[in-house]
């Protein structure tokens, strides 16, 4: 996979319209995997701000133009029909704070009454306070990447320990003064040391556990996302 010449650092601002439409890059109606003891269908959002050379979506995280939106309309109307087989839906991507548009989806699939969980590296802590304020209910799984020196290896170089510590130490506070609405995970890749996982688990908020991640390694590019 070839390196993009720009890293997506952006963050939509939380006085942004709400009304902008997320960009569907990829759906899957039904799936047991992506919700521990829910069934679920799950939205793929394109994009990412970090370049994690271990990356499981390279091609939806790094080239989403490769992907075509999907009709919303069509992807909606199948949430409408499966609703009372589903136990939730899961925005995940790529970096779905990054879509200017993920307020807007997550309050639509809410208004469907269904529960919503955010996958998100949690490096914009400030979307995920934004998200929550209009849907306190939203819950949020965030990937910890490992302890804050690692995150330039961890990351492809596309952030600092010090942005890295900054932005999770934010939403570690917002996990203690919301329990229940946030679960952090670490992926096991290649290198990760029992030693470094223990120091993930040390940083975070009381009452919170660390879930360990399979690792799967990256598709190739002839393969899809």
């Amino acid at each position: 996979m070839e390196n993009l010449a720009r890293t997506l650092t952006t963050a939509p601002s939380p006085s942004a319209p709400t009304a902008t439409e997320a960009r569907l890059r990829a759906f899957t109606p039904f799936s047991l995997c992506d919700w521990p003891g829910r069934s679920v269908s799950v939205i793929y959002l394109g994009g990412c701000n970090l370049r994690c050379p271990t990356c499981h979506n390279q091609s939806l995280a790094f080239t989403p133009e490769k992907h075509p939106e999907l009709d919303r309309n069509n992807v909606m109307r199948t949430l409408t029909q499966r609703s009372r087989w589903l136990d939730g839906v899961v925005v995940c991507g790529g970096e779905p704070t990054l879509d200017h548009g993920l307020p807007n989806l997550v309050g639509r699939l809410t208004g469907l009454g269904l529960p919503v969980k955010v996958d998100t590296n949690g490096m914009l802590p400030g979307v995920v306070e934004h998200i929550l304020a209009l849907h306190p209910g939203t819950i949020f799984a965030v990937d910890v990447k490992g302890p804050w020196e690692r995150y330039p290896e961890l990351t492809g170089g596309a952030t600092s320990p010090e942005a890295a510590r900054a932005a999770l130490k934010r939403i570690f506070a917002l996990a203690e003064a919301r329990p229940g609405s946030f679960f952090f995970r670490t992926t096991l890749v290649p290198g990760l040391a029992p030693e470094d996982v223990r120091r993930v688990r040390e940083c975070l908020p009381p009452g919170h556990e660390l879930t360990e991640q399979t690792y799967i390694p990256p598709k190739s590019e002839g393969k899809g996302a």
